[in-house]
C-alpha cells in the first residue's frame, strides 16, 4: 500500500529561487487545483531569510507555517484562479527586524503527450526512488519490548551522493504523547520507546524530512502512518447493570421478552469484538422458562405455561464472551429480571354461598351487609378487582351493592325504604366478576360465575302517613278564578290503611299558588295562574305537602302544579293601514295571538261588511297570514274594511283595515295624509286637557250669550232673497243639494280640501261644505271622521240655520281651536 503522504502531495513540484536576497522574497509551489485540509504544500528555508525569527505567521488563514518552514493547509483550498499568493511574515522582536517571503501557488499544468514520451525516456536513465515511501508501520498494542523497539526505516536515494540527515515531527514525537517515537538522524530508523494502548491511540501520522547539512530538502516531506495493532486486552461489558423486562403470564413460546446488549472496546469487526451470549443460570431453578439468542441477545419465552400465581418473576444470570464465544475469549456476566404480568385467569369466588341480615323498614341509604371473595390474581390489579351485581330479587331497585376499593368487599345497602306490611323478608342473589375480562388459561376449563344468596329480614316499626301517590300532578287551566278546586291529595296510615286523623299542611318557602284543606286534603288555587307573569313563566311548580298523624308522625308528598295554556288573548292584525297602487298587488295581512297552541294558529279571516265583501276578497297564505285584494274594477278611494280573525280556540278579534286604493305607481305618491308624530299618537298632558275643557266651557258661555243677543235683535232681521247666497248650506245627500245648484254660487280656487268651495258677493263671503267629494266638514277642520249630519235632533232631520251670518261672524264661531264642539254647542235657529 502506498503511503498517505505521497498521495496527498502527488504531483507536487517545488521550485525555489534562491539568489541572495531574492530567494528570501519569492517562492513558487506547483500544486494540484484542489488541496485538502492538513495537506503539506511544501517547505521554505526560513533561516536563510532570517536566522533569529521569533514570530512566524501567514497572511492567509488557509495556510499555517511550522517552525521548520513546512507549509500546511488549514482547510480545503481550491485554486479558483490560475495563481494564488500569500505572504510569510518573519519577525525578530529583539532586533526589530522583519522579513517577508512571498509564496505563490500555481496550478500544475497537464503534461502533453510529447512531455510524457520524453519523461518515459528519462525514466530509463534515472534511478527510481523506492525507499522514501515505505508502507505504513505496524506496532503491536501492549508490546513487551525490548525498548527502544525499531518499527521502520525511511531512507532517501540521494543519500548515495549526498550526506542526508533525517528528522520527524508530529504526534508521538514533538506532540502528545511526546517522546513515544524518535528517528535516528543518520540512519532514518524509527524507534518506539514504550508500549501503546490502541484504545487510546489507534494510529499515528508523523512527517519525515530528509535534508542536506546546508538545509536543502531533496525529498518531499513524507507523511508516515504508524498503526497500532489491536490486542484482545478488553473484556466485553453489558450496557446496563440490571436488565428488567416483563411478559404476560400464559404467553406462547417464542414471544419476545426483551434484549440484552453488550459492547467491547477492542477493534471493531474483529474476533476481539465478536460477542456471544448465553444464560448461565435461572432463579428459581425450575424448568428453563426462557431462551437467549447467542448472537443478538434477544430473550424469548420458552416455557409454554408461565403462571404468575406459581412464579411471579425470574432472575437470569447471562454471560457475554468475545472471540465468538471461544473458551479463551474474555467474558462478563450480567443480570436480567423478568417479571410475570398478571392476567385475569382466576375467577373470583364468594367465601360464603349464603348470607342473612336485618334492616328496619323505611330505612334509606344504610349499609346492611358486607360480602367478600377470594381471587388468586394479583391484588390491586384489574384482574382481582371485584365487581358485584344483584341479579335477582331487586326488581324495585330498593338495594344497591358497591365495591370497597380498599378491602375488595361488596357493600350491600338499602337505597329505597322497605315496607314491612308489603313483605317481611327479601331474598337477593348477588354475583361477582372482575374489572378485567376473564382470560382462559391454556389447558384449563371455563369456570361458571360465582353467586351467593342474601336473605334480608325486614323489621316492623311505627311509620308515619304515606301519600299515595307520592308524586301527584295537577293540571290547572290558565287564568282560572281564585279558589278553584283542582283536586285532592290524601295520605294513609300504613298500619290502618285509612286517612282518619291525618292533617295536611304546606310548609312555607314554596311557590304560593295553591292551598290544601287541613282536614279533607282538597287543593285549591289561591291566585290567578297566568303563564305571562314572572314566577309562572315556567308553567309548573313542585310543592311539598306534609301529612301528620295523631302520634305526630309525618309523611311527605309532592304536588306538581302544571298551568295549562288557555285562550285568553284575541287575535289582532299587526298592521291595519295600507296603500295599494294601480298594480293592485295583494296586501298580506298577518295576525298575532299571545296564546299558545292549540289556542293560536291557524287563524280564520272574514270580511264582516257584506258590501265590502263583494268588492274585496281574502286568499289564504299560511296559518297566520292571508292576502287581501280587490275584486274586479274596484274604484279608487279609501276603504275601511272590517276584518274578523278567529283563532283555533274560537276567539274572535275584530280589526279595521284601512286601504287607500290610489291611482299611483309607488305608495309614496299617495302618502299625503296629515303629519303625524313619528313616535306614534300625540299624548297630551293633564294641564293641556284641563285647559282645553276650560276653554270649551268659556266658548260655550260666549256662544249662549251671543245667541241670546241675536235672538232679541239681529236674528229677527228680515231675510231677503238677496242674502240667500250668503247662507251656510247643509246637506246630508251624497251629491250637492238643490241649493248649491244656484247660479249665484260661484266656485273659488281649489285648496287641499277639494270638498270646499268659496263664494264672494259684494263685501261679504260665505263658505259652503259639499258632501260627496270624499271629505267631510270635520276633515276640513282637522278633526275626526264625523259628518255634519251628526249634528241632529230627535228624528235625525238636519237642522237648518235660517239666520244669515257675515263671514267675520262665522269665522269667530268656527275658529279651529274650538273644534266640532263649538258647532254642536251653537244654537241654530230654525225658520
Amino acid at each position: 500500500m502506498a503511503p498517505a503522504a505521497p498521495r496527498l502531495v502527488l504531483g507536487l513540484g517545488l521550485l525555489v529561487l534562491s539568489l541572495c536576497c531574492e530567494a528570501c522574497k519569492k517562492v513558487i509551489f506547483h500544486v494540484p487545483s484542489e488541496l485538502e485540509a492538513d495537506t503539506l504544500v511544501g517547505r521554505v528555508d526560513l533561516k536563510e531569510c532570517l536566522q533569529s525569527a521569533e514570530f512566524i505567521s501567514s497572511s492567509n488563514e488557509n495556510f499555517k507555517i511550522l517552525e521548520d518552514g513546512s507549509v500546511y493547509t488549514t482547510s480545503a483550498v481550491s485554486l479558483s484562479a490560475e495563481k494564488k499568493t500569500f505572504t510569510i511574515l518573519l519577525k525578530d522582536i529583539q532586533e526589530h527586524i522583519q522579513k517577508k517571503i512571498h509564496v505563490s501557488l500555481v496550478e500544475e499544468e497537464k503534461k502533453t503527450q510529447t512531455q510524457k514520451s520524453r519523461h518515459a525516456r528519462d525514466t530509463v536513465l534515472k534511478r527510481t526512488k523506492r525507499r522514501w515511501g515505505p508502507i505504513p508501520s505496524v506496532m503491536i498494542e501492549n508490546s513487551l519490548g525490548p525498548f527502544p523497539l525499531q518499527i521502520q526505516q525511511v531512507q532517501s536515494d540521494t543519500a548515495q551522493n549526498y550526506t542526508i540527515y533525517y528528522s520527524a515531527s508530529g504526534p508521538g514525537i514533538d506532540q502528545d504523547p511526546k517522546g513515544l517515537f524518535y528517528i535516528e538522524r543518520e540512519t532514518g530508523n524509527i524507534f518506539a520507546t514504550r508500549a501503546v494502548d490502541r484504545e487510546q491511540y489507534p494510529s499515528f501520522q508523523i512527517i519525515c524530512f530528509a535534508t542536506t547539512p546546508d538545509g536543502y530538502s531533496p525529498e518531499v516531506p513524507l507523511v508516515h502512518t504508524i498503526r497500532i495493532e489491536d490486542d484482545n486486552d478488553n473484556a466485553p461489558y453489558f450496557t446496563q447493570d440490571l436488565f428488567e423486562f416483563s411478559v404476560p403470564e400464559n404467553s406462547k413460546p417464542g414471544v419476545v421478552v426483551g434484549k440484552v446488549t453488550a459492547e467491547d472496546r477492542d477493534e471493531p469487526y474483529t474476533l476481539h469484538t465478536t460477542l456471544k451470549y448465553r444464560i448461565v443460570s435461572q432463579n428459581p431453578p425450575v424448568t428453563p422458562a426462557f431462551s437467549l439468542h447467542g448472537d443478538t441477545g434477544v430473550i424469548a419465552v420458552l416455557l409454554p405455561q408461565l403462571d404468575r400465581e406459581l412464579v411471579s418473576s425470574y432472575t437470569l444470570l447471562v454471560e457475554v464472551r468475545d472471540m465468538a464465544g471461544q473458551p479463551f475469549g474474555l467474558c462478563t456476566t450480567g443480570t436480567a429480571v423478568i417479571r410475570i404480568e398478571d392476567t385475569n385467569d382466576n375467577a373470583p369466588c364468594f367465601k360464603q354461598t349464603q348470607y342473612e341480615t336485618r334492616v328496619e323498614e323505611n330505612r334509606v341509604n344504610v349499609e346492611i351487609l358486607r360480602v367478600s371473595v377470594v381471587d388468586l390474581d394479583e391484588p390491586g390489579s384489574p384482574g382481582s378487582g371485584a365487581v358485584y351485581e344483584i341479579i335477582r330479587g331487586n326488581d324495585d331497585r330498593s338495594f344497591e351493592i358497591t365495591t370497597d376499593k380498599n378491602t375488595n368487599e361488596g357493600i350491600l345497602c338499602v337505597v329505597k325504604g322497605l315496607d314491612y306490611e308489603s313483605a317481611k323478608q327479601r331474598i337477593l342473589v348477588i354475583a361477582v366478576n372482575n374489572e378485567a375480562p376473564y382470560m382462559l388459561a391454556p389447558h384449563s376449563q371455563q369456570l361458571s360465575q360465582s353467586t351467593s344468596s342474601v336473605t334480608v329480614h325486614i323489621l316492623d316499626v311505627d311509620e308515619g302517613p304515606v301519600f299515595k301517590p307520592c308524586h301527584l300532578r295537577l293540571d290547572v287551566k290558565e287564568c282560572e278564578e281564585v279558589g278553584t278546586s283542582i283536586g285532592k291529595y290524601l295520605a294513609e296510615d300504613p298500619e290502618t290503611g285509612n286517612s282518619e286523623g291525618i292533617c295536611y299542611r304546606i310548609p312555607p318557602g314554596q311557590c304560593n299558588w295553591i292551598s290544601i284543606d287541613e282536614k279533607s286534603g282538597e287543593v285549591r288555587t289561591i291566585k290567578v295562574l297566568d303563564r305571562d307573569l314572572g314566577e309562572m313563566r315556567q308553567g309548573q311548580c313542585n310543592i311539598t305537602v306534609l301529612a301528620i298523624d295523631r302520634n305526630g308522625k309525618t309523611g311527605t308528598g309532592t304536588i306538581q302544579v302544571v298551568i295549562q295554556p288557555g285562550n285568553k288573548n284575541y287575535p289582532r292584525i299587526t298592521k291595519t293601514n295600507y296603500i295599494m297602487c294601480r298594480d293592485r298587488k295583494p296586501i298580506c295581512l298577518t295576525a298575532q295571538d299571545g296564546d299558545e297552541s292549540p289556542y293560536s294558529t291557524p287563524f280564520v279571516y272574514r270580511i264582516t261588511d257584506r258590501s265590502l265583501a263583494s268588492m274585496w276578497k281574502i286568499t289564504r297564505h299560511n296559518d297566520n297570514s292571508v292576502y287581501l285584494s280587490p275584486k274586479g274594477d274596484t274604484p279608487f278611494g279609501i276603504y275601511r274594511i272590517p276584518v274578523s280573525v278567529i283563532d283555533n280556540g274560537g276567539k274572535v278579534g275584530e280589526n279595521l283595515v284601512e286601504v287607500n286604493l290610489c291611482d299611483c305607481v309607488t305608495p309614496t305618491e299617495c302618502d299625503i295624509g296629515p303629519r303625524s308624530n313619528p313616535n306614534g299618537n300625540v299624548t297630551l298632558g293633564v294641564w293641556a286637557i284641563l285647559a282645553m275643557i276650560l276653554g270649551s266651557l268659556l266658548l260655550l258661555l260666549i256662544l249662549i250669550t251671543i245667541c241670546g243677543c241675536c235672538g232679541s235683535g239681529v236674528m229677527h232681521r228680515h231675510v231677503t232673497d238677496d242674502c240667500a247666497n250668503h247662507n251656510l248650506i247643509i246637506s246630508n245627500t251624497e251629491a250637492p243639494g238643490e241649493e248649491v245648484m244656484d247660479h249665484n254660487v260661484i266656485p273659488l280656487q281649489n285648496t287641499n280640501d277639494q270638498g270646499g268651495y268659496g263664494i264672494k258677493t259684494g263685501d261679504q263671503q260665505t263658505f259652503e261644505m259639499v258632501k260627496g267629494r270624499g271629505h267631510t266638514l270635520e276633515s276640513v277642520k282637522g278633526g275626526g271622521h264625523q259628518t255634519l249630519g251628526s249634528v241632529k235632533e230627535g228624528g235625525g232631520q238636519p237642522m237648518m240655520d235660517t239666520c244669515r251670518y257675515s263671514y267675520s261672524e262665522w269665522h269667530n264661531f268656527t275658529h279651529p281651536r274650538l273644534g266640532e264642539e263649538s258647532i254642536r254647542g251653537h244654537t241654530l235657529i230654525k225658520n
